[in-house]
């Protein structure tokens, strides 16, 4: 059959998942195989995925779910290097106030190797908070809160620690703590936003609309007594399910529409709209980040879950970005947002060829970045939506006071919006931002002034 292109008949796919992404992948009638050679996609596992790449020669239209290096960003050591690393090159190109919108991520150390600086800036700042994540762990194990250099001497011998196959230490980041994270109802949260990034040369990028937030079931409290209480903490639903007061039926979690509505109502559309515009802003500027390093391959995609947190002056920070983020789904709200997110994903990468190429939304996915290799000045060029980020042409301006990005959105009904031709005005179409009618699972946004309000807080 060559491989100029995919033979007929169903899709065939193959995934060592039976969560959502199976659902998502049988409901299109594509077809499940076993064959190592014989498939069209591929969902599994960053090592499986990578032993296809070194075991198999890929056809033209066969895809997988990975890029080859992609811990490049998603491991905590290495996104935290790279980020540091195209600051420094923005203020070495003069361009100090690009580099200055750098600012999203706590004021990280790397351990052992980084101890002597931290020491030293915690020295500097005797009163600061640090919490101390392995690099390589997840749903917060092996997370812990110190107040003082002594306790960081304790680690080794403290049942959180681990030495490697190799007998040295694991390999920690030590981030300065956001002690003032913003709350609802007394609870702190974080958001779990999704990014599809489809290539890193040339860069493309696709947000989703919706997410969610999740929710200590903890009131939080900075008082040092309390801060070896990982449960008032830490967010993650594994630690969170460990709680008396975890409610089964809501699973701590908020969709973002919900959030948004609440935020317009207590804080107005312009504080909201800046916040969600500087969240999608720091997304992009991570993903600039590695687009350098980062080994492309047509063959690829990748999937990313990015876990932002916003402080009470409306700040985000950017927590971590998850290679694999988790498809199982604790309630059936959230199985039904993962399994239509995955549809959406599935509709991107478009293995049945319905897309034309001028799309700029594709179900749930909004493009906010096609172009080139950019530069490490100021992501504006090749993007999509007001103040810099986002797509020209039929982008998301304030011109009418429509916000500047599509999170929290409402997903339209219609599968896709297109770029306008050019004998076509950029009004012929809906702003990403504003309401399209169905949906329901972001929030319509409208003109400003509009859907602001609502959205009372409970939890």
């Amino acid at each position: 059959m060559g491989d100029q292109g995919r033979p007929g008949g169903p899709i065939r796919f193959k995934t060592t998942f039976t969560n959502t992404i199976y659902e998502a992948m049988k409901r299109r009638g594509w077809r499940e195989t076993n064959s190592d050679s014989d498939w069209d996609f591929i969902w599994a596992e960053r090592d499986i995925a990578y032993d296809t790449f070194d075991t198999r020669h890929l056809l033209n239209w066969q895809r997988v779910n990975h890029f080859r290096n992609d811990r490049e960003l998603c491991r905590k050591d290495l996104l935290v290097k790279n980020l540091k690393k195209r600051k420094r090159s923005i203020q070495k190109e003069g361009h100090q106030g690009e580099a200055d919108r750098h600012d999203f991520w706590p004021t990280t150390y790397v351990l052992p190797g980084e101890y002597a600086l931290f020491a030293e800036e915690s020295k500097r700042r005797a009163n600061s908070k640090w919490i101390m994540k392995p690099i390589a762990r997840s749903q917060g194990r092996g997370i812990f809160i110190v107040t003082k250099l002594s306790q960081i001497s304790k680690w080794k011998s403290d049942s959180r620690w681990e030495k490697t196959k190799e007998d040295t230490p694991e390999t920690y980041v030590v981030q300065r703590y956001v002690t003032n994270p913003y709350l609802v109802a007394g609870r702190k949260f974080d958001m779990r936003l999704y990014v599809l990034v489809t290539s890193y040369m040339p860069m493309t990028v696709w947000v989703y609309r919706s997410g969610f937030c999740r929710f200590s079931h903890a009131r939080y409290s900075n008082a040092t007594e309390d801060l070896e209480d990982m449960e008032r903490h830490l967010t993650n639903i594994a630690i969170q399910k460990r709680t008396e007061s975890y409610d089964k039926e809501f699973g701590g979690k908020w969709g973002i529409r919900q959030l948004k509505l609440h935020l317009m109502a207590l804080h107005g559309v312009a504080a909201v709209n800046t916040l969600f515009h500087e969240i999608q802003s720091l997304i992009l500027r991570s993903l600039l980040s590695v687009q350098q390093v980062m080994i492309n391959d047509k063959h690829c995609f990748g999937l990313y879950g990015y876990d932002i947190l916003f402080d009470d002056k409306l700040k985000p920070w950017l927590l971590e970005v998850n290679a694999s983020p988790s498809l199982s789904a604790n309630t059936p709200a959230d199985k039904e947002l993962k399994v239509t997110m995955l549809s959406s994903v599935l509709d991107v990468i478009d293995l049945e060829g319905r897309n034309q190429g001028d799309e700029i939304r594709v179900g749930g996915f909004d493009l906010i970045h096609a172009g080139g290799s950019t530069s490490s000045t100021s992501p504006s060029a090749n993007m999509r939506g007001g103040g810099g980020v986002g797509m020209g042409g039929a982008g998301l301006g304030d011109k009418n006071g429509f916000y500047t990005t599509a999170l929290g959105a409402e997903i339209p009904q219609q599968r896709v919006d297109r770029m306008p031709r050019a004998n076509e005005s950029s009004s012929s179409l809906p702003p990403s931002g504003a309401s399209s009618g169905g949906g329901g699972n972001g929030c319509g946004t409208g003109t400003a002034g509009g859907d602001a309000t609502g959205g009372g807080a409970s939890n």
